[in-house]
């Protein structure tokens, strides 16, 4: 996209590695994702919720079936798939498990930056999957405004060709449990408003500020990281120096606000779908009706489908539009995450209200889809930050205000 101006399971097998992937390997995404939902993520999903664990299990069965390399492009090995097959998967993991979802959302949208600028063999584990990454973008300082960082990289006095990192990330999926994390700071010296690294979660100085115990999304490992001295070979940087958030704008965030809506459709579109089963198999003995023959909930459940729907329609809309490179591509994108966010708000709860006492039991999973569907909205860029930019796209106003300080005086 052109800015217009923007023990929670049982082992996995000794060997789950997949053999080299050849150019010619076709899999059925839809297939193989219905096949690990069925038989992982879902029986697992209530109890990663509960114990707030990493679903390691269900991230690992998708990394046998090669839905971890699905962006990765087939000459190292990858599926070569593009937003439309990703927004599939993530929506069906959704459905059943939020945390799970998520995970992956931002694996994928991390492997876009990896696969357009970072090294051969990264790509190539990725593809094989071998290799979990994600995105470290927002910070203490900076909050949900990730295009601002004030994290630090510095050249290594010991080693010219050595980068020092110093940051407080505020939250990264996947912390102390993915293999990579595609870093933001302040450039190392030239000009812009922030350098992408690929750094290891190994990196000696890197420390995740405990586990995560949050209100949903409770197994997706969202934790502070931060970064004191951290070396790197300054080769690991993606891009080019002060180019990141160009590079995050044409890559990264199209695919992590069109992935999070999924998220969001395939979080409201299963807790609707529990409210329905709800309706129709609950009676009212003593007028010998279900509750679905009751025109008042009858009436709000056509109003939440009606939500629903219109929201697949929207994302389908937006894929279609970047994938044709229509005119409102940018503009579409920059909607998407925003809309799907606040229906997915308005319809968990809306499920809540339909199922009454039931859906605060935890066995009928409406109340965790509720829960989890709240963290899209307050997820940078939070629905408000999409507000501004889709008003200013369309006030013809660059998206981002000039920093109030020069860089350099952030930096000293």
């Amino acid at each position: 996209m052109n800015s217009p101006t923007l023990d929670d399971t049982a082992a996995p097998p000794a060997d789950h590695r997949l053999p080299e992937p050849t150019p010619e390997r076709r899999i059925d995404h839809a297939e193989a994702v219905r096949s690990v939902v069925d038989g992982t993520v879902s029986p697992l999903a209530a109890d990663i919720d509960r114990l707030g664990r990493f679903p390691r299990a269900g991230v690992d069965a998708l990394a046998a079936s090669g839905l971890l390399g699905l962006v990765s492009a087939p000459e190292v090995g990858g599926l070569g798939r593009g937003l439309s097959a990703a927004a599939h998967v993530v929506e069906r993991l959704a459905a059943s498990c939020g945390s799970t979802a998520m995970v992956v959302m931002m694996h994928y949208a991390a492997t876009t930056l990896i696969e357009a600028h970072g090294p051969e063999e990264v790509r190539r584990a990725i593809a094989q999957g071998e290799h979990l990454t994600t995105l470290a973008f927002s910070e203490k300082g900076s909050r949900s405004h990730f295009w601002a960082p004030v994290g630090t990289a510095r050249h290594d006095g010991r080693d010219g060709g050595t980068v020092a990192l110093n940051a407080d990330k505020s939250w990264v999926t996947s912390a102390g449990e993915a293999d990579s994390y595609v870093w933001s700071s302040l450039p190392l010296e030239g000009e812009g408003a922030m350098t992408l690294w690929l750094v290891p979660s190994t990196a000696e100085g890197l420390r995740v500020a405990g586990g995560f115990d949050g209100l949903g999304l409770r197994g997706n490992a969202s934790s502070p990281v931060s970064a004191r001295n951290v070396r790197i070979p300054r080769d690991a940087m993606l891009g080019a120096d002060g180019a990141g958030l160009d590079l995050a704008l044409a890559t990264a965030l199209p695919a992590f606000l069109v992935l999070n809506a999924a998220v969001s459709l395939g979080l409201m579109d299963s807790a609707l779908e529990q409210a329905g089963t709800h309706l129709v198999t609950t009676r009212l003995e003593h007028l010998g009706r279900s509750l679905a023959q009751q025109p008042v909930p009858r009436a709000r459940y056509a109003e939440l489908r009606t939500r629903v729907d219109g929201v697949r329609a929207f994302l389908t809309d937006t894929l279609r539009a970047l994938e044709t490179g229509r005119a409102d591509a940018t503009l579409r994108v920059l909607q998407v995450k925003a809309v799907a966010a606040e229906a997915a708000c308005e319809v968990t709860d809306g499920a809540m209200r339909l199922c009454g006492g039931a859906a605060f039991r935890r066995e009928t999973g409406v109340e965790r889809r509720f829960r989890d569907a709240m963290a899209a909205r307050v997820m940078a860029p939070t629905s408000e930050a999409l507000h501004d930019f889709v008003g200013r796209a369309g006030l013809g106003l660059p998206l981002f205000d000039a920093p109030s300080r020069p860089a350099e005086e952030v930096r000293a």
